[in-house]
């Protein structure tokens, strides 16, 4: 057996597979909203939990684990991964001011030129909190695996991107090392690499097999997009949550600040993305869910509404469209729901198709089919509208869980990206 572990925002999941991909077990615990200055704690609490409420007889039998958590949440640690602050979370944006320094010397259009990246809360954290015992700064995946594995200050290079990690020539670029330090960066590991047997004294706690490999993680997006099954260029998955968000296996890497895009590296290909604000948010604003499954009924999917939305929950896009100012355009509003539901799943179809059409000017690889994950994929006539504006196979994805993605992580290591053996 293989267990994958996700930690979301709200809980962590854990799903227990067998050789062939057969769901064995799979577990949950939720934990809400917390305070920034309990959250290691809670997160701990509910890594233990999860692990233990997956049946005895199963647990004995997990061969590997691999975890995948949010991407840019940060803790100042010291060397034996005791949290010296609170984490600064992945939509913290505090850091501005080291951004800034950050695309002064790394170029604009790196992952890391952001106030939300993980270089740059590392950044703010070493020169505003002068924290002199922290030694370490690790994402909260690398945190998490190495309270499992008791192996502290490794990262995987899919978590590591927004920290400045160069993908390319898998070195830590010396303008980041200038800037943050090296003796304070994570070594660098490929998604899935080994990193030892699970620590003795929590596999006789968590009541696992001494032998469990712990293996290097990955992020939360990338373990869905692992459990979807995609492979090949052209091949896309696009998460129908609160928010859209694309993510786009290419032939080339693209990169642009501007749009928040950039790509991580996937095996012998690259997985570039971007988010919109768009999303099941803006519907919920309008419908309850029971209404939109009866609403959508009446619908024709293959005949266009004539309404030209571009329904966003509040002002402001960051992609397709790059405009913090961008008013949500939901006029006119016909009087029948049924036809403004319709209008509203034309325009979120669309705002998906610009998305794809972004990622291809930029570079990436001309869009050849969809997979959906997330709430929205349930909907055969949206899933219908989908397919008619994008004008390829939409379909669902084979899996829809992270925690899934991360136990293929976890059964096939290094090997489920191609040409790695020189990582």
């Amino acid at each position: 057996m293989y267990l994958g572990i996700d930690f979301g925002t709200s809980g962590a999941r854990a799903c227990v597979i067998a050789d062939g991909g057969e769901i064995d077990a799979f577990e949950r615990v939720d934990f809400g909203p917390v305070e920034d200055y309990e959250a290691a704690g809670v997160w701990q609490e509910a890594l233990f939990s999860v692990i233990t409420a997956i049946p005895r007889g199963s647990r004995r039998r997990i061969k590997a684990l691999a975890l995948d958590a949010t991407s840019g949440t940060v803790l100042a640690c010291d060397e034996a991964a005791n949290p010296m602050h609170p984490p600064l979370m992945y939509h913290d944006t505090r850091a501005s001011a080291e951004a800034a320094a950050i695309a002064r010397a790394g170029g604009a259009d790196s992952p890391a030129a952001s106030p939300s990246s993980g270089l740059a809360k590392m950044l703010w954290l070493k020169r505003h909190l002068g924290l002199e015992r922290a030694r370490l700064y690790l994402n909260q995946a690398d945190w998490l695996t190495a309270l499992l594995s008791d192996r502290v200050g490794l990262s995987d290079y899919h978590n590591a991107l927004k920290m400045g990690f160069d993908v390319e020539t898998l070195e830590w670029p010396p303008w980041v090392e200038y800037l943050a330090d090296v003796d304070y960066l994570p070594q660098v590991l490929a998604p899935g690499s080994p990193i030892a047997r699970i620590a003795r004294p929590r596999a006789s706690d968590l009541g696992l097999s001494p032998d469990c490999l712990v293996r290097a993680g990955t992020t939360d997006s990338i373990a869905a997009f692992i459990a979807a099954g995609v492979s090949e260029p052209g091949e896309a998955v696009t998460s129908l949550g609160s928010t859209l968000v694309l993510k786009l296996l290419s032939a080339r890497r693209v990169e642009s600040a501007e749009y928040g895009v950039y790509s991580h590296w996937y095996g012998d290909l690259w997985l570039a993305g971007g988010a919109s604000n768009a999303g099941g948010r803006v519907l919920r604003q309008h419908f309850a869910d029971s209404e939109i499954e009866a609403l959508s009924q009446k619908i024709d999917p293959e005949t266009d509404s004539g309404l030209d939305y571009y329904p966003l929950p509040a002002p402001g896009e960051r992609f397709p469209y790059n405009d913090p100012h961008l008013p949500p355009r939901l006029t006119p509003r016909p009087p029948e729901r049924h036809r403004f539901l319709h209008g509203l799943l034309e325009g979120l179809a669309r705002i998906e198709a610009l998305g794809y059409q972004r990622l291809r000017d930029l570079g990436a690889s001309p869009l050849t089919a969809v997979a959906s994950s997330g709430g929205g994929a349930g909907n055969p006539v949206y899933t219908r509208i989908r397919a008619r504006l994008l004008k390829v196979p939409v379909s669902t994805a084979r899996q829809q869980e992270a925690a899934y993605g991360a136990a293929c992580l976890a059964r096939d290591g290094t090997d489920l990206f191609p040409r790695l053996e020189h990582v």
